[in-house]
């Protein structure tokens, strides 16, 4: 029998790049969360080695797909000999800062682990993960986190915090083009002056997590800078939502996608405004948009 297991997106709340490392990665620290919406990916048994289908046209089916070189890695890790077919369907867009790739490599690590019995525990896929890429990690908690380093440590947000931010409306939407992180990080690092000292971070994410500040209190990005810089279809639609709507909206990760927290959480009066902002959207960015409205987990 086979298994399927929903690979959800996510967005960051706050991103802060503090500097560029030695190794090339650069240091950050990020309050992410996991959204209602995602992709589903399914596997199925039999035959040798890994394959992977997907029914979005341009996602690779090869060994470059996190999906395959996440089943490469726990076979390596494991000795486990089956084989497995990857169906993969997909409602992230690609090249959108929203995580799929990474979502989608965490849930083939799940799903091998499912199939194989239990081989590894949580600790050891969790080592795995943060091999694969920075946001792995982050898809094995379902719960809001903050990310520290070059993105592979992960600790659960304190659950005051965290109340305030589940259960949250958001509106996503992406233009029709992507934006490349490692150009994105690359530009950040040739402009050099868009980095948040590493102390200044710490200090504005420790004073929201005391607080009871909402979540629109501590949403902020430094990559904004970089693409804004050439993608100014970005800047001047956020611009338009806030000035009609009275919302906050930012980029998520290195784009292009953006997102808006809709409403009051107490009152839910989040969906009423997703009509007139998507008519802007679409005004703006053509039909070719992605938008999407979903909650925080």
């Amino acid at each position: 029998m086979g298994v399927s297991l929903f690979s959800p997106a996510k967005i960051n709340l706050f991103l802060a790049i503090t500097g560029r490392r030695a190794d090339g990665y650069h240091d950050l620290v990020s309050v992410v969360a996991q959204l209602d919406i995602g992709d589903e990916l399914t596997a199925v048994p039999g035959g040798t080695g890994f394959a992977l289908e997907c029914d979005m046209p341009g996602v690779p089916g090869d060994d470059t797909n996190l999906v395959l070189r996440a089943a490469h890695a726990f076979a390596a890790a494991t000795g486990w000999k089956g084989g497995v077919r990857f169906k993969l369907t997909k409602r992230i867009p690609p090249g959108a800062g929203l995580g799929g790739g990474s979502s989608n490599a965490v849930a083939a690590l799940r799903a091998l682990n499912r199939l194989a019995g239990g081989l590894l525990a949580e600790d050891e896929l969790g080592g795995i993960a943060a091999s694969l890429g920075s946001d792995c990690a982050l898809f094995l908690n379902q719960t809001p986190v903050v990310m520290r380093g070059r993105g592979e440590r992960i600790e659960p947000l304190p659950e005051g915090a965290a109340r305030r931010l589940r259960g949250r409306h958001v509106l996503l939407f992406k233009p029709s083009f992507a934006i490349s992180t490692a150009w994105a990080y690359g530009r950040m690092a040739a402009r050099g002056t868009d980095y948040l000292p590493a102390a200044e971070a710490a200090a504005r994410l420790a004073a929201w997590q005391r607080g009871g500040a909402p979540a629109e209190e501590i949403l902020f990005n430094n990559m904004e800078g970089v693409a804004f810089e050439k993608f100014v279809a970005l800047p001047v639609l956020l611009g338009k939502l806030r000035q009609a709507s009275g919302v906050a909206p930012r980029m998520s990760g290195s784009g292009s996608a953006c997102f808006a927290l809709l409403g009051d959480p107490a009152t839910g009066s989040g969906p009423a405004q997703v009509t007139p902002m998507k008519q802007m959207i679409a005004e703006c960015w053509g039909p070719a948009a992605f938008v999407q409205a979903a909650r925080i987990l």
